[in-house]
């Protein structure tokens, strides 16, 4: 898979995508990922990307110029599954979403900074507008590194243990169960004896009757999703 990250503040990013589980996919070639600064494409000789709005108002747009000539590069090159303005007013993220992004070759990633991107390019050059919760960063960086951070680790290879991704909070509308590790009993507090018992059946059996448990107490929203 290819990602391309387009923003005025990549060294806002990098650090986000140089550790961990995302910095083991690109070494090992799972993924490969492209930070673009927009500023290089201004033609303006400071290099601004963001201009007054008309009709007046507070705050600064991103224009649209230096991203469409960015974008257009890239596509020039190769084809992109999706084109994606990650915006407060978009589309939530969910982990469907994450399960269906995981499953393209390239896709690009637009950050939009100050007021947002001129409605031009939400008009004629994106695919599809996300937002990772209902409130407002500065920056779409945070929510890039998010959606990066969420895709990988379903790539295959992405993590050591495949399967661990697939029994993640929220995969199949349910929270996860509780976890527990070494010593079994601390403090007087007792790992539950299923989980000791060696009976895979009834352990999965629990496993499941927590996750709609605690699914129901914490977010019956996600059962409802399910009708």
């Amino acid at each position: 898979m290819r990602l391309d990250i387009l923003t005025i503040l990549p060294e806002l990013i990098e650090g986000p995508l140089g550790h961990s589980i995302i910095k083991r996919a690109r070494e090992k070639g799972i993924v490969e990922i492209n930070l673009h600064n927009i500023r290089d494409y201004s033609l303006n000789r400071q290099k601004q990307v963001d201009d007054y709005a008309f009709g007046g108002g507070a705050g600064m747009v991103m224009c649209i110029e230096p991203i469409d000539r960015l974008i257009s590069r890239l596509t020039g090159e190769r084809h992109y599954d999706e084109i994606i303005y990650l915006s407060p007013d978009g589309e939530r993220f969910t982990q469907k979403t994450a399960n269906y992004l995981a499953m393209q070759n390239n896709i690009i990633l637009l950050c939009g900074h100050y007021k947002g991107v001129d409605q031009r390019v939400r008009d004629h050059l994106i695919t599809r507008e996300i937002s990772v919760g209902d409130y407002v960063l500065s920056g779409g960086e945070l929510a890039a590194a998010i959606i990066a951070d969420c895709i990988v680790r379903l790539l295959p290879g992405g993590i050591s243990d495949e399967t661990s991704a697939l029994t993640d909070s929220f995969q199949d509308n349910l929270l996860a169960p509780p976890v527990y590790t070494r010593p079994a009993e601390y403090k007087g507090w007792k790992v539950p004896e299923i989980l000791q018992s060696g009976h895979q059946q009834k352990i999965d059996e629990w496993r499941h009757q927590q996750a709609e448990e605690r699914t129901m107490r914490l977010r019956p929203d996600l059962l409802k999703s399910e009708e």
